[in-house]
């Protein structure tokens, strides 16, 4: 979702760094890197860690209401679009092919969020506070499969940072990677585009079975 359906990492940018200037510490690009597409406990690890705290200094169920709050209000604001993202949903539903969202945000914010992208677009939605363990674990990714009845092999996952690829492919799901604000590094099962901006069906095909058999490029239609 935040990154991959929407533009909505700048926003989290925002709440990240006034989370690290409460906790006296400056958020450096190395440690907003870091959390990105984390799960929002392992992110507020991260802080914590960074501004040295100890663990009678640490309280992350306030820092995480905080957190939550503010990015609530952001959200409110405005909530933009990644570039040919509404559109690529729009042809995968037309296509008959079921979609599952797969986020490490909570539901909470995840609801606020489905109010921009479409509820009624996806099978099932899977949060990350819905799982043992989030991203970049595998279980958001298990989860959504079972939820769907398929094997994970059978699921193309769409990404866009370190932290969700590595989900995506610890799942065993071939992975087209559309990256944003983080580089994320080839693997087996990933498929690299530069944007979904002129995704048709064909390119959908060769990320999947592209992403099971090897590490290839899928051509950029954007003109």
């Amino acid at each position: 979702m935040d990154g991959t359906l929407l533009d909505s990492e700048p926003i989290w940018d925002v709440a990240m760094a006034e989370l690290a200037v409460r906790h006296g510490i400056v958020m450096s690009p190395e440690l907003r890197e870091s959390t990105l597409g984390n799960s929002l406990p392992d992110a507020l690890a991260k802080v914590h860690d960074a501004a040295g705290l100890s663990a009678a200094d640490r309280d992350p169920e306030a820092d995480g209401r905080w957190t939550l709050d503010r990015v609530a209000e952001l959200f409110a604001d405005d909530l933009p679009w990644r570039p040919g993202a509404s559109a690529a949903l729009d042809l995968v539903a037309a296509a008959g092919i079921p979609m599952v969202l797969v986020t490490n945000t909570v539901r909470e914010l995840t609801e606020v969020a489905l109010e921009t992208i479409g509820r009624e677009r996806f099978t099932t939605t899977v949060c990350g506070d819905e799982v043992a363990v989030g991203k970049p674990a595998p279980d958001p990714y298990l989860r959504a499969a079972e939820l769907l009845g398929v094997p994970t092999a059978e699921c193309l996952a769409v990404e866009d940072s370190p932290t969700g690829a590595q989900a995506a492919s610890a799942a065993g799901c071939p992975t087209l990677v559309v990256e944003s604000a983080a580089p994320v590094e080839p693997g087996r099962l990933r498929v690299f585009r530069t944007s979904l901006v002129g995704l048709d069906l064909d390119c959908v095909a060769d990320a999947w079975t592209g992403g099971l058999a090897r590490i290839t490029t899928c051509k950029n239609e954007e003109s």
